[in-house]
């Protein structure tokens, strides 16, 4: 038997419920643009580490933070660590890329189900409203990136 916010979530009840499902699932999209994006940006930094010390003696010196700690290893410990590290990474970011890619279908589904229409911005709005709509009613929704 479902829960009330499993049926909830299935069937909205008015449009403000949509609404919020739908700021909801912009809200996710967005979080997923935004850990996507610090994830590449330590794959880059992983990337010029590697770079910066592969030529180099593997006997040498090296140091490396560990959990907030400088430890002193060489060349030969660190590099593999961090290249698994940089491995890890993009393994990471393409399954969020896979995540984001669900998230896009799902809020176009959802878009589609509910005649979910972007609001335009305010200059935009004159242009539209000269435009006569259908017998269609569906749910406005203001850009994502605006805070009331």
């Amino acid at each position: 038997m479902a829960s009330p916010a499993e049926t909830e979530r299935r069937e909205p009840v008015n449009e403000q419920i949509v609404a919020n499902m739908y700021a909801s699932m912009r809200t996710e999209l967005n979080q997923i643009y935004s850990k996507i994006t610090e994830l590449e940006m330590d794959a880059s930094e992983h990337s010029l580490v590697i770079n910066a010390i592969q030529p180099l003696d593997p006997s040498r010196r090296c140091y490396r933070m560990i959990g907030g700690v400088l430890v002193e290893r060489t060349i030969k410990e660190v590099l593999p660590a961090v290249e698994r590290n940089k491995e890890g990474i993009e393994e990471v970011i393409a399954r969020l890329n896979e995540a984001l890619e669900k998230k896009k279908r799902e809020i176009a589904e959802f878009e589609a189900k509910y005649k979910i229409r972007i609001r335009k911005p305010d200059s935009d709005v004159k242009d539209d409203s000269n435009r006569k709509e259908g017998s269609a009613q569906g749910v406005l929704v203001g850009p994502a990136s605006s805070s009331e």
